[in-house]
């Protein structure tokens, strides 16, 4: 038990850190709440019952790195169970009473064996932090724009957090060890790693052994409140906010919300996107101070990995320091000092991302690195006048035209000529129970056009009754909205919705599409603007019709490998569905080394099928048609327009014969359909 002396000394260390731990802390929150507001208190106790499950089995920590995971588990729930020890310590030491025998048995044994496995994972982290292999995970390409004080201060906090839980847990050890090489009380069988610790007292006198005792109690207990101030610099702060952040974020992760829900209230604001730190909403803030550093989604952005200055990483780290840099003023609502662009980006990294939404899918701690991209995008593009020249004639031509080959809209069915079977337009064919919505890539892009008669031909096949707007379709402004134009999205969706509505009044219908562009913005962000529906890609509803029995496909031979879409596969879950298809062709499924939730882009998204790729040591499609080439398939599978485009370019720069050919998933289907006799007078291919 502690002297007076010393019980008054802990109390007063006790208020001082409270009082500069809190006040610290207390900054960090007004810091966060600085940001524009964002509602995300809705299902509060499922969101907070979500948040504490994923926290505590750390499922999305155990997504990559197996064995560092392992070793970062066993020093969380060690630092769990370490709540309620740190607390026996302290009550030990003010009141006469050890916590052994009885109860304390089982209590005893969880924190001993806890205590080794801390140490054995903070030791392997700092290994592994410290080690070449470390050193190059946690590193920057010299392009990426960092703050100044990122490349010198992440592995400082490092050594610091990772010297104090070796130093408070070690000393936590020894304290023990010392009591049980103290004769009053001798080893416990329920502390065996501390019991074989007390072997190193064995020199030391009765006197001394309770000085020692004493002393590794203070460094223990001590050093909690030395560092409590520090904590809320340190990166350690993502013990309490990350599991926030879980709670927090939104039910789609990576899905973009309106800056205004109409144009009355567009025309009042002054303001459109991010400059400086202050005009993200709340979460994103949350998001720079949940991050752990792990750098996962910088090993998974395709940008960084083919050698752009893009890190998403290096993003939120930079805003971080930034905001510990300027926290006292900043939570004291002083303006900040600089915009992002002048420390977190430059003009490279903000036009590199392709919204894969990789970085948001990795994250271990639920951030949306992300969107921060796009909401400077936004502000680069409508309140700047600044973004690569090239997009320039894709804003035109959806502004002009309603698509980005500004192509007329008497062209929308050129796609469908020659068919043996009349494609009907919903004035035709009101009663349809399907409306096909062709997209612009599948309307005006010679080889997409190939997919759009494909999936017709289905439809027709299949007895389907279907149809399309045809003149009255177009384009959903994904590309617009990806590249920060909010004001030209907002106006294809609302004329959209206006058509979509109103041709759904009387019957309600399915929406098909062969785009994941245009069924990731039909279904997900349409209903920001009044346009609530029933979406499916086309992969989906071919393996529904097959189910079904209502297409029937002949034996086919022969390996494929599929690419998964970005905005099919991670922004939209479908992953079965492509694959059910192929399967039930009769092919042999090759999978390239990322599929599914880790698939690797294509290179076409966030507007950068219109735009020119920014320079690296290679292109993204170069990268992923590498890999899909590698599986030996000699087809390679794809659900999406802009994916068979960048594809394809691939594949024309290989020598003659040696190219895999490149299909769309309802080209491998039309291919081999058990086809119904023709009719008496219907024509036939």
């Amino acid at each position: 038990m502690l002297t007076v002396p010393e019980k008054v000394l802990f109390l007063l260390l006790l208020l001082g850190s409270l009082y500069f731990g809190g006040g610290a802390l207390l900054r960090v929150y007004r810091a966060i709440r600085r940001g524009q507001p964002e509602d995300r208190f809705d299902h509060l106790p499922a969101r907070l019952g979500r948040a504490l499950w994923q926290t505590l089995t750390m499922q999305t920590v155990f997504k990559k790195r197996p064995w560092v995971s392992l070793l970062h588990a066993f020093v969380f729930y060690g630092f769990v169970f370490y709540l309620s020890v740190n607390l026996v310590d302290v009550l030990e030491g003010f009141f006469p009473f050890k916590a052994r025998g009885g109860f304390w048995n089982g209590y005893n044994l969880v924190a001993d064996l806890l205590t080794a496995l801390i140490l054995l994972g903070i030791v392997g982290l700092l290994i592994r932090r410290y080690s070449p292999a470390g050193r190059k995970t946690f590193s920057w390409n010299p392009k990426t724009p960092l703050h100044e004080r990122v490349r010198q201060g992440i592995p400082t906090d490092s050594a610091i957090v990772g010297g104090f839980i070796l130093f408070h847990v070690g000393s936590r050890l020894l304290h023990k060890a010392a009591q049980a090489a103290n004769l009053d009380y001798g080893p416990d069988p329920y502390q065996p790693v501390a019991s074989l610790a007390s072997g190193l007292f064995l020199w030391v006198d009765v006197d001394r052994i309770v000085i020692l005792e004493h002393l590794f109690w203070w460094f223990a207990i001590g050093s909690i409140l030395l560092f409590i101030p520090y904590f809320a610099r340190s990166k350690h702060i993502h013990l309490f906010l990350a599991p926030l952040n879980l709670a927090f974020k939104k039910e789609k992760p990576g899905a973009l919300l309106p800056i205004a829900q109409d144009f009355e209230a567009l025309e009042k604001m002054e303001k459109f996107g991010v400059a400086k730190l202050e005009d993200f909403t709340w979460p994103r803030l949350l998001d720079a101070y949940s991050c752990i550093m792990c750098n996962r989604c910088q090993e998974v952005c395709p940008a960084y990995t083919t050698g752009k200055a893009l890190s998403p990483a290096a993003i939120l780290i930079s805003e971080r320091y930034e905001l510990n840099q300027i926290l006292p003023d900043f939570a004291a609502g002083k303006e900040s000092p600089r915009p992002l662009m002048e420390f977190a980006l430059n003009e490279e990294a903000l036009w590199a991302c392709t919204t894969c939404n990789a970085c948001v899918e990795v994250c271990p701690v639920g951030n949306e690195p992300m969107l921060h991209i796009l909401d400077v995008r936004r502000e680069r593009v409508m309140m700047q006048g600044e973004f690569p020249a090239q997009l320039n004639n894709a804003f035109r031509g959806m502004e002009r035209n309603g698509n980005p080959w500004n192509l007329g809209a008497d062209k929308r069915l050129a796609w469908a000529e020659g068919l043996p079977f009349e494609v009907k337009t919903l004035s035709q064919n009101p009663e349809a129970e399907v409306l096909y919505w062709v997209g612009c890539a599948p309307a005006y892009d010679p080889r997409a056009q190939k997919t759009a008669r494909a999936f017709a031909e289905i439809l027709h096949e299949a007895g389907v009754s279907w149809a399309v707007l045809g003149k009255e379709e177009r384009c959903t402004g994904d590309a617009a909205r990806r590249a920060g134009n909010e004001f030209l999205f907002m106006q294809l969706a609302t004329e959209n919705v206006a058509t979509l509505n109103a041709a759904m009044e009387a019957k309600p219908k399915t929406i098909v599409t062969t785009c994941p562009h245009c069924f990731h913005t039909l279904a997900n962000e349409y209903r920001d603007f009044g346009g609530v529906y029933t979406v499916k890609h086309h992969t989906e509803f071919i393996a529904e019709l097959i189910g079904a029995k209502r297409l029937e496909l002949l034996p086919m031979a022969g390996e494929v490998t599929y690419h998964d879409p970005c905005y099919l596969g991670r922004h939209n879950g479908v992953f079965a569905e492509p694959r059910q298809v192929i399967q039930a062709a009769g092919l042999k499924l090759q999978e390239p080394p990322r599929h599914g939730k880790e698939s690797f882009c294509c290179g076409a998204g966030g507007a950068q099928f219109w735009k020119e790729e920014e320079p690296g040591d290679e292109r993204v499609s170069t990268k992923r048609y590498r890999e899909l080439k590698g599986t030996g398939a000699k087809t390679i599978a794809v659900g999406c327009p802009f994916c068979m485009q960048m594809m394809n370019l691939e594949a024309t720069q290989e020598p003659e014969g040696q190219a895999p050919r490149v299909l769309d998933i309802s080209e491998l289907v039309v291919q081999n359909l058990k086809r119904e006799p023709a009719k008496a007078g219907e024509a036939t291919d």
